[in-house]
């Protein structure tokens, strides 16, 4: 696909967003992160930047998503809405968020800007939507699995949200309080998935956090870090992110030049009504039904939080070994970094045997049996529990599905929590103590020397142990390679000053 040299309304939209959250940035700075961000073929000229930046007097971030999120949300529950209604909720919104003397005159002009800017239509009015049972399921699954024939298995994909502890304890009486205390500490994370049905394909996980920038990112942003990140004051999945996903999806089906089918959850943020989507299929399952045919939940994400229980134990031991206060404690990006490498652990058989395990295949497998893999992983769970310090162990079920992270990450929003939703995504994480204690950075010389100790420890303990070998062999040349190309460039600026 050509780049692009122009700027479409939701581009103008993100520079907006993102000049308000850097206010000091200059606009050549400004113009070149539009290219970057948007893969435009040129900069922006100045004149188009300007133009944009004094836009953004009559334009308030905070305003524009608390009202967009909440008209997603009244699409969600078939609300009729006019444009009168809008106009007045926005007349609302900016009374809470204190706006004074900078409320917008809210014209029929500002309305259709609003409009164009998030692609709403003119509504109209639905029925009440009722919540689908199961008779209901088996009535109208023939219909399901006659619509997933018309689709190839790698072209069949399920998106679902599961929050995540990633500090919890494996000590009942220790999670409670911790959970009890999520809010203050903000050790909470919502994770969302997504993979196609023969487990061929599994997309970068979109993780929503508390603050745009967790001090433990050390002044990076997330894309330099390598994730997929969106923020809120609630770390929940709200309808403007899940569109900004959607999206996303469609354009990378389009360069791949496929066409899927996504199946959905009916969650108050899957709003797709008035999204352009081209190469994306969206079915919405009925209510109240997602146990028994989302794959999602069929074993995926218990597989996933099963990974990355194991590496946060395994941490907790080493900790708890060198005698620290805390041995539970891990900073969010530490806790990303797991999660990223859990998720690119779980084999595409595991993936497709979860799809197979539901309703909606006609495949022979035997359904509730945990594989192999995954019973060897909770055999690992039980023994890190037993070798912990804890006075009321949880069972391997309630660490792995914690009632509290059952419960939606996208459940429907007050207008208060609307409010503070946007009032604080843009803020840096607060000083709580969170970010890991730093070791001294050690040379080239002493990481090497550790990784001889282990090799030569491996050797004594089973010298059969190839695949160790292999990896603490690479990354010996990988710390050698690093060094001596250093080690060329320095003598290289020797010679030249």
């Amino acid at each position: 696909m050509k780049p692009s040299s122009s700027l479409n309304n939701d581009q103008k939209l993100k520079i907006c967003h993102h000049k308000a959250a850097n206010p000091s940035i200059k606009q050549s700075a400004l113009a070149n992160w539009a290219m970057q961000e948007f893969k435009l073929s040129k900069v922006p000229t100045q004149g188009t930047i300007s133009n944009i930046i004094a836009k953004l007097q009559q334009y308030h971030p905070e305003l524009d998503n608390v009202l967009a999120n909440w008209v997603l949300q009244c699409q969600a529950r078939r609300v009729a809405l006019s444009g009168d209604l809008i106009k007045e909720k926005a007349h609302q919104f900016a009374r809470q968020l204190e706006l004074g003397e900078r409320t917008p005159e809210f014209s029929n002009g500002w309305l259709a800007k609003f409009n164009i800017r998030h692609g709403f239509k003119a509504q109209k009015s639905y029925g009440e939507s009722g919540s689908a049972d199961l008779d209901a399921i088996d009535k109208n699954m023939p219909t399901i699995k006659e619509k997933l024939q018309s689709y190839s298995l790698q072209d069949i994909y399920n998106m679902d949200e599961t929050r995540l502890f990633y500090r919890m304890a494996p000590d009942r009486t220790i999670a409670r309080r911790q959970i009890e205390g999520s809010k203050k500490d903000k050790t909470r994370l919502t994770f969302v998935f997504a993979a196609n049905a023969d487990g061929s394909h599994k997309m970068k996980p979109l993780i929503i956090g508390h603050a745009q920038r967790p001090r433990a990112f050390n002044r990076k942003s997330a894309e330099q870090l390598g994730f997929y990140y969106r923020s809120n004051a609630k770390a929940w999945m709200t309808g403007l992110i899940f569109r900004e996903w959607l999206q996303k999806m469609d354009q990378q089906m389009q360069d791949a030049n496929r066409k899927v089918l996504l199946l959905l959850d009916n969650a108050p943020s899957h709003v797709v009504r008035d999204l352009p989507l081209t190469n994306v299929q969206v079915f919405l399952f009925p209510a109240n039904t997602t146990s028994k045919i989302q794959p999602m939940d069929a074993g995926i994400i218990a597989a996933f939080k099963r990974r990355y229980r194991r590496f946060q134990l395994q941490d907790a031991i080493d900790r708890d070994e060198q005698q620290k206060a805390d041995i539970y404690k891990v900073d969010q990006l530490i806790a990303m970094k797991w999660a990223k490498a859990t998720w690119n652990d779980i084999s595409s058989k595991t993936i497709a045997n979860c799809f197979k395990h539901t309703c909606l295949f006609q495949r022979e497998t035997q359904k509730n049996k945990v594989g192999l893999e995954e019973q060897d992983i909770e055999n690992e769970l039980k023994d890190a529990i037993n070798q912990l310090p804890i006075s009321r162990p949880m069972s391997v079920h309630g660490l792995i599905n914690p009632e509290e992270e059952q419960q939606v990450a996208h459940e429907e929003i007050s207008d208060e929590d609307l409010i503070k939703l946007s009032s604080s995504q843009d803020q840096e994480e607060e000083e709580d103590g969170e970010v890991m204690d730093e070791n001294p950075p050690m040379s080239t010389k002493e990481k090497l020397n550790v990784l001889h100790s282990c090799i030569s420890f491996l050797d004594l303990l089973n010298p059969n142990h190839v695949i160790a070998h292999k990896v603490l062999r690479n990354i010996q040349f990988e710390i050698r390679t690093i060094e001596k190309k250093q080690t060329t460039l320095d003598r290289y600026f020797c010679k030249e000053y």
